[in-house]
This record gives C-alpha cells, sequence and structure tokens, in this order.
C-alpha cells in the first residue's frame, strides 16, 4: 500500500486502500500497523486534521482492530 509521509512527531505516514478499508500508519519508530475496516471519513478527517497524532490517538488507536505488519 502507497503511503503518504505526514508532519507529526509520532506518525511517519499514512497509507488508505478505500476497498478493503485498510488503513496503514507506520510510525516514527519504523513500526508499521495495519487498522481494518476505517471508514474513508475518517481517514480523510485524520489526514485534514491539525495534529494527525493527537488525531489517531483519540479516534483510531483504540477504536478499531489491527496488527503489526513490521
Amino acid at each position: 500500500m502507497k503511503r503518504t509521509a505526514v508532519s507529526s512527531s509520532n506518525l511517519a505516514s499514512v497509507g488508505y486502500d478505500p476497498a478493503s478499508q485498510s488503513l496503514e500508519i507506520e510510525f516514527t519508530t519504523g513500526r508499521v500497523y495495519e487498522y481494518f475496516d476505517v471508514p474513508q471519513q475518517t481517514y480523510d478527517k485524520l489526514m485534514a486534521a491539525e495534529s494527525h497524532g493527537r488525531y489517531f490517538n483519540a479516534y483510531i488507536r483504540d477504536n478499531y482492530h489491527y496488527t503489526r505488519i513490521r
């Protein structure tokens, strides 16, 4: 999945596949996680957020199933 670099102290890049509603997050540590069943609207709001890290922590981190992929 192609990811887009974001300006954040915690997140390095974000990718999204609308067909599977999969959200891929690369952290500044180099770890990559895939979050499942994430609506397009949530991804859009994450990318538009003033703070990507705060939005992720508030609305994504504990609200969707995920797996570590790297």
